[in-house]
């Protein structure tokens, strides 16, 4: 088994998770290969085309995921199988989005599929999709006591 290469897309992923959540678009966009295809989809959006480029899947996430959403995403359970330059992998993953504007918060789960392709030395997602085993929503207007104490994106208030 190579196992410097199956750090190295662990890495990858977390990397890309990190770096989504950060709104790090050129560090975002680096995880995949120019030709990558990304499969998105939610109750919210519905069953999307795919983004086929490194272009247009940074650039929907990026519109997507404006400063008044704010993301954490977590990557587990990884099962990874290397072939050369090529891999695949499945990951269990949690994520909690929540869109200030809107007062909503949405928390979901799923299995990422991914293939990677090692160009140059270096390993990049050649496509990502999931499936979603759960997506709940609720109105943060209707929890009273709750307080959004920390926002990295939120505008300084005036003076």
């Amino acid at each position: 088994m190579d196992l410097e290469s199956l750090e190295e897309i662990r890495r990858l992923k977390y990397r890309y998770f990190r770096s989504l959540d950060l709104k790090l678009w050129d560090e975002f966009g680096d995880t995949f290969t120019d030709d990558a295809i990304g499969r998105y989809g939610t109750k919210v959006y519905g069953e999307l085309d795919a983004l086929e480029g490194r272009d247009a899947i940074v650039g929907f996430m990026s519109e997507k995921l404006g400063n008044d959403i704010i993301t954490a995403h977590f990557a587990h359970h990884p099962e990874i199988d290397i072939d050369g330059d090529t891999a695949e992998a499945s990951w269990g993953f949690e994520d909690t989005v929540m869109a200030t504007d809107f007062k909503v918060l949405i928390r979901g789960a799923g299995y990422y599929r991914d293939r990677y392709r090692r160009e140059d030395g270096q390993w990049r997602i050649a496509e990502t999709s999931y499936q979603r085993i759960y997506e709940s929503m609720e109105s943060l207007e209707d929890t009273p006591s709750h307080q959004l104490l920390a926002n990295r994106w939120a505008k300084a208030p005036a003076e």
